[in-house]
């Protein structure tokens, strides 16, 4: 839910650019600690749900809990943003999400376990509102396309942290590894945060107002326009949750993988979506925007349902590689189109209809897998990963006719 961050004062002197690109090393990693935490959580849920005894449908309603502590606190972020900055929100959400990782660990019952994702999806929602925000501002200061790159670090520092997490999933309890992950996460914080804290707001290289970041009036047709690319951010943005919280148990428990092997699962999906964003630019200057969206969505569409439906570990470990090659660009095409078509209020809708996509997909996943199985349920990915691609196509006309 990215929203431009302004200064009190309109006569902000315009940031250089060795500042500009001292403050996109930074943002880059936060992003990818933001990754690296989320990551080490979601490859113990496995050790997590047997340790509170939960079923997949308890499960899945406490997940409701990271779900509801991050829309909450969206609209909230976003408030903070605009009175103190999104860089000081960055820092104290960090902090805050570092602290709440060990906290699932303590748990003993998924009531227990509801109750602090509340507390630690709020940090995660937080986080992503702040940083985004910071990063809307940037792009716009450098007048490059380059939101894949951060988006591509909390890839990177998905994998990291999943990679991680398998080395270490036979050795160290969940609280053990939680812990330390915190107490990494905090010394990045403190060391990124002071130079974060530094760093003046982006703005336009040259000394005349940012008009194109004033909030812009959107007339019906284009509103609908937003909205719908929202929903495309969505129906992809549910696929990377579901693989975030679903993947290494279905390796677990429908493939009988060993722990360490079952959290490869998110590494090989996270590895594949940092090498899809990385490449995103060149992708996109190459094909344009909707076959980038279409050729994306069939390619997750056939991932997917390799990925859920393999009867062995190794061809369901290649199904989520060729997934998050597939969805890796088109979160970030959706929101950009959105930021196009409505200025900062079009990125904010699409990014807020983008994350409840992600924070909302975990839980409908473990009530399907309850009512039908799991890797029924996952197929759901697939599902709407065809939806994203048949929504682009019949928007594709009136998205180009829009200024």
């Amino acid at each position: 839910m990215p929203l431009i961050n302004k200064p009190a004062s309109d006569t902000a002197v315009p940031a250089s650019t060795r500042d500009l690109t001292r403050l996109r090393v930074v943002l880059t990693t936060f992003f990818a600690l933001d990754g690296f935490v989320f990551a080490g959580w979601v490859v113990r849920i496995p050790d997590i749900k047997e340790r509170t005894g939960a079923s997949s449908g308890a499960l899945g309603l406490a997940l409701l809990g990271v779900s509801a502590g991050a829309v909450v606190t969206m609209t909230l972020t976003g408030r903070l943003c605009r009175r103190y900055g999104s860089h000081p929100v960055t820092v104290a959400c960090a902090v805050l999400l570092c602290l709440s990782i060990v906290l699932p660990a303590l748990t003993h019952s998924a009531l227990a376990l509801g109750l602090v994702l509340l507390v630690f999806g709020s940090a995660y929602g937080g986080i992503n509102v702040a940083f985004n925000s910071a990063a809307v501002d940037l792009v716009a200061a450098l007048r490059r396309p380059i939101m894949p790159s951060f988006h591509a670090a909390f890839s990177l520092g998905g994998m990291i942290g999943a990679g991680l997490g398998g080395l270490v999933a036979g050795a160290l309890s969940p609280v053990t590894h939680l812990a330390g992950l915190g107490a990494v996460g905090l010394l990045v914080t403190l060391v990124a945060g002071q130079a974060l804290l530094r760093c003046p707001p982006a703005a336009d290289p040259d000394d005349t107002p940012r008009t194109e970041s004033a909030p812009r009036r959107m007339d019906g047709r284009t509103r609908r326009l937003v909205v719908t690319f929202g929903l495309i951010a969505l129906c992809t943005a549910y696929g990377e949750g579901a693989m975030a919280d679903w993947g290494a148990l279905h390796l677990k428990e429908d493939l009988g993988a060993s722990p360490g092997l079952a959290a490869v699962g998110y590494s090989c999906f996270a590895l594949a979506m940092t090498i899809g964003r990385l490449t995103g630019t060149t992708l996109l200057e190459r094909l344009g925007r909707t076959p980038t969206v279409v050729a994306g969505g069939t390619t997750a569409v056939a991932g997917m349902l390799l990925a859920s439906l393999a009867p062995t570990t190794w061809a369901a470990l290649f199904g989520f590689a060729v997934t998050g090659l597939g969805l890796a660009n088109i979160f970030p095409v959706a929101v950009e189109r959105a930021g196009a078509l409505g200025g900062p209020s079009g990125v904010a809708t699409a990014s807020t209809l983008g994350y409840g996509g992600m924070l909302l997909g975990p839980p409908a996943i473990g009530f399907m897998a309850d009512w039908l199985s799991l890797p029924a349920a996952l197929t759901s990915v697939a599902v709407l990963a065809g939806v994203a691609v048949l929504v682009a196509l019949a928007t594709r006309r009136a998205a180009a006719s829009t200024p």
